[in-house]
């Protein structure tokens, strides 16, 4: 089934070309089904680059899903046109009466700063209460991840000596997770950051659980033990040329970043990147599309936040 957006969505006709299939206003209306009412909060710079990679992946699943596209109201981005935002995105006052299947909370490149210090943080503060009583599961994403575990259990982050760039090895830690169900023993994710969260810290958080890790990017996915809130450090939804780009942003700021690792072929940044994490980015987001959103969702989307918690699946 296929991904429903606005015709006019510069995503669409990106994703059509890709073949992905993304069915307009007037022939969703006639399917009887209810889609899964998906929110992405949207925190990147790069709107129309984050929202396209993220409903690449949202679109290639068997289920039917509207996506609503939402920007906070207290910062002004400086690279989406405010033609863009007024078209295709909503801010949390027009929609904070509705309920959501599943939302997704982006990266955003404020993680050097505290989190107190972000312009938006109290505006963000406010979504993420109300996620727990208005979406039924919630996957946080890069700063977005650090964002939710410090504000919802404290955890901090810490700065790393060195920015961690590049593409990285992970393994599956609970073997149980359905989150990554298929999955080889051995996968690939990109990276980009110059913050950690301590294993330590989430260990000694009863309520989390430490689903996969790498020996080199360290915790990878983190979830509630309902599966209400997942938690992933990495960019498994980034295009093939997404670090590329950065490596050049940065060089051409006056900053120089190490070459990202595992990325560009023979590590030599004239060779066009190896794409090594496709499959795992697919993978995942149906896996929480299927298993954390859609097999348990409430039909009447506003029994959502009234369920018995404890008909969890505590093995998600």
């Amino acid at each position: 089934m296929p991904i429903r957006i606005p015709n006019e969505l510069p995503a669409y006709k990106t994703l059509t070309g890709e073949n992905i299939f993304v069915m307009n206003e007037r022939r969703a209306s006639t399917q009887d089904i209810r889609p899964l009412q998906i929110a992405i909060l949207n925190l990147m710079p790069k709107k129309i680059e984050t929202e396209t990679q993220l409903l690449r992946l949202l679109g290639n699943t068997a289920l039917q899903v509207e996506v609503e596209l939402l920007h906070t109201a207290s910062h002004k981005s400086k690279n989406a046109s405010q033609e863009h935002l007024l078209t295709f995105y909503k801010e949390f006052d027009d929609i904070k009466d509705r309920y959501f299947d599943g939302m997704i909370i982006t990266g955003a490149p404020v993680e050097q700063m505290e989190f107190e210090d972000v312009e938006y943080w109290n505006e963000l503060c406010t979504i993420m209460e109300w996620t727990k009583t208005h979406v039924h599961s919630t996957f946080h994403i890069c700063w977005g991840a650090q964002a939710g575990l410090y504000y919802h259990f404290g955890i901090r982050k810490y700065p790393l000596e060195n920015k961690l760039f590049g593409v990285f090895e992970h393994r599956v830690e609970r073997k149980s997770s359905i989150l990554f169900r298929g999955f080889d023993d051995v996968f690939m994710v990109p990276h980009s950051r110059y913050t950690t969260v301590r294993r330590e810290d989430v260990e000694n958080c009863k309520e989390l659980k430490i689903l996969a890790s790498s020996n080199k990017a360290g915790l990878y996915a983190i979830s509630t033990q309902n599966g209400k809130q997942i938690f992933i450090t990495g960019h498994s939804e980034y295009d093939a040329d997404t670090l590329k780009n950065e490596y050049v942003r940065d060089h051409n700021a006056g900053v120089m970043t190490a070459l990202p690792e595992h990325y560009f072929r023979n590590d030599d940044d004239t060779q066009p990147p190896i794409v090594s994490w496709r499959s795992h980015a697919n993978l995942i987001y149906s896996n929480w599309l299927n298993y954390f959103v859609y097999q348990t969702t409430p039909y009447e989307l506003n029994r959502i936040g009234k369920e018995r918690e404890d008909n969890e699946n505590e093995d998600q």
